[in-house]
C-alpha cells in the first residue's frame, strides 16, 4: 500500500497566514480606497475655483479626471477599493505560484528529471528536485521516494507497485495544489461583484438625474449632469474593475494548470519508467 505524505506544519502554517492575509487585505484595500477617494479625487484644487467637492453645484475642472471620478458618489471608493484587491490578490498568487514553479524553468526542470529517469538514476533525480524546491519538485520527489521504496518492496507485483507509485504521487499533488488556489475565489467573486456594484452605481446616478428633471419649473441642469456623470463613471469603475479581475483570474489559473501538467507529465514518465524497467 502508498504511504500518504503527512502535510508538514509549515504547509498548515502557509495556510493559516494564507487565510489571515486574506482577512486583512478586503478591509484595509476598502480603507486605503475610501481614503484616496476623500483626500485625492476630493482635493479642492480639482474643482472650479477650489469650491468645497461636496456642495451640489461645485463641478470638476474641465478634464479632471480625479473630481469627476469624486462626483461619482459614494460607490466610488469602494469600486476602487476591489480594484486595489485584484491587484494586491494578483501579486500575491503571483509571488506564491512562481515559488511553487521552482528555482528554474518548469520545462527544462521537467526534462531533466524524465532524462534522468531514462537513465535510472533516481537518487540524481531526486538531487535535482532539491536543487529545483517548490511545489512542483516536492510531488516529483516523493513520487520517486515511493519509486525507490517499491524497488526493495518483495509482497507486491509490478502493477501493485505502479499504482502505489501513482497513489503516491496523486497524494502528494493534493497536499500541494490546495495552496496555489487559495484566494482565487476572492478574484473570480470581484468579476461578478465588481460589474454588479458598478451597475448599482449607475441606478443611483440615473435616480438623481431623473430627480433633477422631476423638479417643478426649469429641470435642475447640475443635478442632471450630476446624475449622469456619477452614472457613467460607476459604471466604467465597474466594467474596469470586472475586466481586470478576468484578466488576471485567467492568467493565474493558466498558470497552475501548466504547474498540474508538468506535474503529470513527470509523474507518468516515473511510472513508465518503473513499468519498463521492472517486468
Amino acid at each position: 500500500m502508498a504511504n500518504a505524505p503527512k502535510p508538514t506544519t509549515v504547509k498548515k502554517e502557509s495556510s493559516s497566514a494564507s487565510n489571515l492575509f486574506a482577512t486583512l487585505t478586503i478591509p484595509i484595500c476598502i480603507i486605503i480606497g475610501i481614503c484616496v477617494y476623500k483626500f485625492i479625487f476630493g482635493d479642492r484644487g480639482n474643482f472650479i475655483d477650489g469650491a468645497d467637492p461636496d456642495l451640489h453645484e461645485t463641478l470638476p475642472k474641465v478634464g479632471n479626471y480625479m473630481g469627476m471620478a469624486y462626483k461619482g458618489g459614494f460607490i466610488v471608493p469602494v469600486l476602487l477599493g476591489m480594484f486595489l484587491m485584484v491587484i494586491v490578490f494578483s501579486i500575491e498568487r503571483m509571488i506564491v505560484i512562481s515559488k511553487a514553479t521552482g528555482k528554474s524553468g518548469l520545462d527544462s526542470f521537467v526534462k531533466k528529471i524524465q532524462s534522468l529517469l531514462n537513465s535510472n538514476n533516481i537518487e540524481a533525480a531526486m538531487a535535482e528536485c532539491d536543487k529545483q524546491q517548490g511545489s512542483v519538485a516536492n510531488v516529483i520527489k516523493s513520487g520517486l521516494k515511493k519509486y525507490r521504496e517499491m524497488e526493495v518492496e518483495p509482497n507486491m507485483d509490478t502493477d501493485q507497485k505502479c499504482l502505489a507509485i501513482q497513489k503516491d504521487i496523486e497524494e502528494a499533488t493534493t497536499l500541494e495544489m490546495p495552496m496555489l488556489e487559495q484566494n482565487l475565489t476572492v478574484i473570480a467573486t470581484l468579476v461578478s461583484v465588481g460589474t454588479l456594484t458598478g451597475l448599482l452605481g449607475t441606478v443611483t446616478g440615473m435616480i438623481k438625474a431623473f430627480g433633477g428633471l422631476a423638479n417643478s419649473g426649469a429641470p435642475d441642469q447640475a443635478a442632471l449632469a450630476t446624475g449622469i456623470s456619477e452614472a457613467l463613471i460607476n459604471t466604467a469603475t465597474g466594467i474596469g474593475t470586472s475586466t481586470f479581475a478576468i484578466i488576471m483570474y485567467n492568467i493565474l489559473t493558466s498558470k497552475i494548470d501548466k504547474l498540474t501538467y508538468a506535474i503529470d507529465e513527470a509523474g507518468f514518465s516515473i511510472i513508465q519508467t518503473y513499468a519498463s524497467t521492472h517486468k
